[in-house]
This record gives C-alpha cells, sequence and structure tokens, in this order.
C-alpha cells in the first residue's frame, strides 16, 4: 500500500498541457515560479497563452481576473504563502465579488516546505480562502488528484483556491492514493478505506496516505477505521460526513494546515450542527512552521500516522 510515489508540481504542469490542447479558452498566469510549479510546460507550448508577470503576486490575481472578464479560464498561481498570502483583498475583491473564472492553483502550501522556514510555511491557506463567499477550497492528496482536479475545474464555472505541496520525499514526492486515476466532483468527499464502524478518518492533501496508515495499525489492532479523502474542504461533504459520524460514532480530522479555521473545523461544524459527535483533530497546533526537513517537521508538529491513531483512540474512548 502506497509504494508509488509521484509529485503534485509535474502533475499540474501535465495537466495545463492537456487542458490546453482542449480548451483553447485556458490561459496561465505566474509570478516568477512557474519553474518551481511546472506551470511553465504550457508556456513551452503555447506561449500566446502564458503569462510570466514576475514576482508581483498582487498583480497576478489583477491580469488573471482581467482575463477571465474577457472570456478567458484563467490559472493562475505561485507559493502559497505569496496567493493567498499577500492577495486576500485582491482575491476578495477583484475575483470572488464578480464571481470570476480564475483557478489559484498555488503550491509549497503547509510545514513540508521544510528548510524554506517558517516564514514561508503557509498554514493559514484554508482558513483564509474557505471564508470568502463564492470561492471553492481544493486540497489534493496525490498527483493523480491534482491531475483530475486541474481538468474538472476548467468546467465549473468560477474561482478556485486549489493547494498543493511540494513534497515530502525525495523528488518533490508524495504517495500516490489513487493509482487508477481521480474522477473529481465537486463537493463529493472520496471514502478511499471503509474499514468498518469504530471511527472516521477524515483527511485531506498528503495525510490522507498517513491516515490510510493509520486505519492500517488500527485494524492489526482490532479497530475498524474508515478513511474519507475531504479534498473538498468547501462546499464540503455534508452527506458522507454524516453517513460515517452516524456509522461510527467518533471521527478525526487530520490536515497540514493549522487546526483553526481548515478542514477540521469545517467538519466539525457540520458536526455540532447535525450529529455531534467526539472529534480529535490532528493538525498544526496554532504556530509556526521552523526550517527543517519535511518529514522530521511532520513528525515533531504531529502530523504522522502515529498520532492519527493515537487521536483515533482518544476520540473512541469519548464515546458515551
Amino acid at each position: 500500500m502506497l509504494e508509488k510515489m509521484g509529485a503534485m508540481r509535474t502533475a499540474y504542469g501535465e495537466a495545463l498541457v492537456e487542458l490546453g490542447a482542449t480548451n483553447p479558452r485556458a490561459v496561465v498566469v505566474g509570478a516568477d515560479t512557474t519553474e518551481s510549479l511546472k506551470s511553465g510546460m504550457f508556456g513551452a507550448k503555447y506561449p500566446d497563452r502564458f503569462f510570466n508577470l514576475g514576482i508581483a503576486e498582487q498583480n497576478l490575481v489583477g491580469v488573471a481576473a482581467g482575463l477571465a472578464f474577457g472570456g478567458k479560464v484563467a490559472f493562475a498561481g505561485t507559493y502559497a504563502i505569496f496567493v493567498p498570502g499577500k492577495c486576500v483583498d485582491q482575491i476578495r475583491n477583484m475575483l470572488c465579488y464578480a464571481d470570476l473564472d480564475v483557478k489559484l492553483v498555488c503550491s509549497h502550501a503547509g510545514i513540508t516546505v521544510g528548510p524554506d522556514g517558517g516564514s514561508h510555511e503557509q498554514v493559514e491557506d484554508l482558513a483564509l480562502m474557505r471564508c470568502v463567499p463564492h470561492m471553492r477550497v481544493v486540497v489534493p492528496a496525490d498527483a493523480p488528484a491534482v491531475k483530475g482536479i486541474v481538468k474538472a475545474i476548467a468546467d465549473i464555472p468560477g474561482p478556485f483556491y486549489v493547494r498543493i505541496t511540494r513534497g515530502v520525499v525525495k523528488g518533490s514526492n508524495t504517495p500516490i492514493v489513487y493509482e487508477n486515476g481521480f474522477d473529481y466532483k465537486l463537493g463529493k468527499a472520496n471514502v478511499v478505506m471503509d474499514g468498518g464502524g469504530d471511527v472516521a478518518l477524515f483527511a485531506c492533501g498528503i495525510m490522507v496516505p498517513e491516515a490510510m496508515r493509520a486505519a492500517e495499525s488500527l485494524k492489526a489492532k482490532g479497530v475498524k477505521a474508515s478513511v474519507i479523502d475531504v479534498h473538498t474542504v468547501k462546499p464540503i461533504d455534508v452527506e458522507t460526513i454524516l453517513k460515517y459520524a452516524k456509522s461510527c460514532g467518533a471521527a478525526v480530522s487530520a490536515e497540514e494546515h493549522n487546526i483553526m479555521g481548515g478542514m477540521g473545523s469545517a467538519v466539525s461544524e457540520v458536526l455540532t450542527e447535525n450529529y455531534p459527535i467526539p472529534l480529535k483533530r490532528v493538525g498544526v497546533m496554532d504556530t509556526f512552521g521552523e526550517s527543517g526537513e519535511a518529514q522530521e517537521l511532520l513528525n515533531k508538529y504531529g502530523l504522522t500516522a502515529a498520532h492519527i491513531e493515537e487521536a483515533a483512540r482518544k476520540a473512541i474512548a469519548m464515546k458515551r
């Protein structure tokens, strides 16, 4: 399980190239990180539809908005610390207020940016983006999910924020969850392991494979766990969350993000308003990151399968 690896950024570049061949409205806008994000692959193939604006993130959003206003489907992105980090005003007032067809696909989110240090480790972006009206927020679990999501959202009108990860292991790779490809449906979570009714593990991004490992470990110890990939944080899949809340009676959320305002908060809102059960949240505990190797930081900040398993046991113990 989870032996194959792939790079999310490479999948993004490949998806753009494939999209360019079938959708003449697709354009790509970058901010001096097009080589890193692999969006330059699109530029090499379709130079007349590719715009690298340099280190000017607010301008990136404005130009993407203008292209969308002119009838294009604009894919714009850089590192997540810069977009949305520097551009909430532009995103709110240029993209979302006008409900424009701009897809923000941003990399290097979370603490796995590693050696770049705490100033560049974005752990607030999901909270920022999910509270802006009209914005849809998506967190792919692996490279095939990135490719499927990018192609799908090109045909869904309106703004999106897609958060991808630099990578955890050598070569900027992450484990492959969806070996047979990924069919994206807006607002519909994926049940990747239907393991039974003791605890539901809701995860997104690189925490999905960690949740799968935790479920396997729990199974070996007689605990039945189901793993749900909540790739779309907004609009969130209320139906699936409630289905597993009712069948399991205890839950864990796991994300490479601050526990405040992210996917875990969204899940807790659904549970609180509809079917309250014990929920333990695994994530960055309202702190900044620091410089270090990605896996070392995941261990230190409690974002591993072992931490998810521990949280699951605590949630189960809280059942009445």
